[in-house]
Order: structure tokens, then sequence, then C-alpha cells
């Protein structure tokens, strides 16, 4: 699987506070999330019409602080293909692999600015941006690991695969 879409850089320590507000979670529905995402750190972040199809490039512990899935849900939801970060809160990595959120950790990506064109292979791991002429390696995901996050989730991927083994 490989996706390629335009940067956009944020900092360090970037909290599921900032990711959605609490006063934005009155819904669990990705869509309406995905229009208030990022909102108190780049507002109208969410309704811009260049964001889906990007790519979030973050410093160290993103989705740091509260454990809400509504997270990763805000940031699907106004349509990034992918995250790559420095490094991730433990509770932000498992609810992003649990929704079907593309992550990456890359503990170093100098050089990558705002607007620039990344693309991801994942199965290899690679990640290049093509007009810095460079490229980094980060972890592939293993074929199982694709395979639920193709699907778009843990919970999409154990629905799909207990319909399988029903015998009728």
């Amino acid at each position: 699987m490989k996706i390629s879409g335009k940067v956009f850089v944020l900092g360090d320590h970037v909290n599921t506070d900032e990711i959605i507000a609490a006063r934005y979670l009155s819904s669990n529905d990705r869509k309406e999330l995905g229009k208030y995402c990022l909102e108190d750190i780049r507002p109208g972040f969410g309704h811009r019409s260049d964001v889906p199809g990007s790519i979030l490039l973050a410093g160290h512990n993103f989705g740091c602080g509260s454990s809400r899935e509504h997270a990763p849900m805000a940031i699907l939801g106004c349509g990034i293909q992918a995250v790559v970060a420095r490094s991730f809160a433990r509770i932000f990595l498992r609810n992003a692999v649990n929704i079907g959120l593309p992550i990456f950790e890359l503990p170093t990506w100098q050089g990558i600015e705002e607007s620039d064109l990344m693309n991801i292979d994942f199965d290899l791991g690679q990640i290049d941006v093509p007009g810095k002429k460079r490229s980094w390696q980060a972890q592939a995901y293993p074929p199982f690991l694709l395979k639920v996050m193709q699907t778009g989730g843990w919970m999409k991927y154990l629905a799909n695969s207990s319909k399988k083994k029903i015998v009728k």
C-alpha cells in the first residue's frame, strides 16, 4: 500500500485536546469531528479544502493527554491519510490502530517543510520527499497489521473476519 500527500507540520507534544477540543465531543461521527480537528492550534484546519489527502508530520509525543479515541477519529474525519511523528503517546498509538489511522514513527525528519509532498510505502516503511530528494526508513507494517489498517481498524477487521467464519 502506498500513499502520497501534502505535509502539514506540527510541533512536539500535540495533545488530544489540541487535536479535538472537549467542547466538540458531543458526536462520534468522524466527519463531524473532522470539522474541528486542530481547531485550537490551527483555526479552520478541518474546513480547509487542501487538507483531505494530506499527511500530518509532528514532533515528539504526538497524541499525549487523555485516552479519548475521538482524536484519531477527528484526524481521519478531516481527510488526513496518515500521521508521521518522531514519537507517539502509547494510548494514541493504540487508538490509531484500533480505528485504522495509519501512523509511522520517524525519529528524525529534518528538512521537511509545510506543503512538501510526501510518499509513504507501508510495505517497505519507506518515506520520501521527492522535492527534497530525501528518504527515510521507518518500520514497515507487518502483513497482518497492514490488513487491519486496510480494513479500517480492529473493529471492522473483526466484523469482517466473523462474517467469513459463519457457516450457513
